[in-house]
């Protein structure tokens, strides 16, 4: 369901959200290097996420990557969606080209309410709330 960038880009925004900070920003490299993605394709993924507003980077001998208090409120949706576009849940499990509640594939009825939950999830959990359940242990990014 999630490319490589998708995964690969959650995985970075919640490692920022775990460590980094205004004070302790971390590079690409660094990132890369901990979470075990390919650091050149994370760059790629991190500069577009920069430029669209949904982390912040800074230039500079202390520069690097972090999220400012905002973005800690925002939701993976926001990124999935900036690195796979908006349609991305819509495709049928199956590959059907044409899926839906009326015109439903075999296994329609039983990934429908699944990808539903999880949606709702992924636009009504925050940053930090995922963090968060990283920080305690309950989930992990590497």
């Amino acid at each position: 369901m999630l490319s490589n960038q998708s995964q690969y880009a959650i995985r970075g925004v919640v490692f920022l959200a775990v460590n980094a900070s205004e004070e302790r920003k971390y590079g690409s490299k660094e990132i890369g290097d901990q979470i075990k993605v390919p650091v050149p394709f994370l760059a790629k993924i991190f500069q577009n996420l920069s430029k669209e507003g949904l982390i912040t980077s800074s230039k500079g001998p202390k520069g690097g990557f972090y999220l400012k208090k905002n973005q800690l409120k925002g939701n993976l949706m926001s990124i999935i969606e900036c690195i796979d576009g908006p349609d991305n849940f819509n495709s049928c499990l199956i590959g059907l080209p044409q899926c839906s509640d009326s015109n439903p594939c075999t296994i329609h009825h039983l990934a429908a309410p699944l990808r539903n939950e999880m949606l709702h999830s992924l636009r009504n959990k925050t940053i930090a709330d995922f963090a968060k359940d990283t920080k305690i242990g309950k989930s992990h990014i590497f």
